[in-house]
């Protein structure tokens, strides 16, 4: 089974790329958002997950292992196929989508294409608690604060986080800006915000 490529990229299409490895020519689906940041010619290397049908042998790229342990864990989600997998992390990264479970956020994962608020709350029922390994060592710096946990945050923060959300930032850009505050006593909403909002400007 295939779980990783590097070669040329010979041609970038909607949805796929080919790619050159040492002679031999490997279509390989990926995300737009990926596909956005990949140019004809150059070299680029994916974490393969290999899908075996009756009917055809696929693979799908991903830009980093913790990304293809993403889309495996999404599928092990009941209603959840590889089409459903890919639409949501294009709009969630890996990180955005563990605060979105931790959150209990079906708003953020029901932005993707085809997930319908009935899924995206299954999705972020199911997979509350399966997460804690989803990221790597190789996803934190070690000065990154990790994302806001449900069973240790206060209810205070989480509050604050919802209400950056409702002010139009990224579930996980809005986990990490709180995250980055130091715990206070006596801390509220009003003050977790302001000093959020300030972080967010020097971002």
């Amino acid at each position: 089974m295939i779980g990783h490529l590097r070669g040329t990229l010979l041609r970038i299409g909607e949805d796929t790329v080919l790619l050159d490895v040492q002679g031999v020519g490997y279509e390989v689906s990926t995300t737009p958002r990926h596909l956005s940041r990949l140019h004809q010619g150059e070299e680029a290397s994916f974490a393969i997950e290999t899908l075996v049908a009756e009917t055809f042998i696929r693979l799908v790229g991903f830009e980093s292992e913790t990304e293809r342990r993403a889309f495996r864990l999404l599928q092990g989600v009941q209603g959840v196929g590889a089409k459903a997998a890919l639409a949501i992390l294009q709009v969630l990264t890996p990180t955005a989508l563990m605060d979105a479970v931790a959150m209990g956020d079906k708003a953020a994962v029901s932005r993707a294409q085809g997930v319908g608020p009935k899924l995206a709350q299954r999705i972020v029922t199911e997979l509350k608690g399966k997460t804690t390994g989803l990221l790597g060592a190789e996803d934190f710096e070690p000065s990154s604060p990790h994302p806001l946990s449900a069973e240790t945050t206060p209810p205070v923060r989480h509050d604050a986080v919802s209400a950056l959300v409702n002010l139009g930032y990224e579930a996980g850009l809005a986990g990490r800006a709180v995250a980055a505050i130091p715990v206070k006593d006596h801390e509220t909403v009003e003050s977790l915000i302001t000093d959020a909002l300030k972080g967010l400007s020097v971002a």
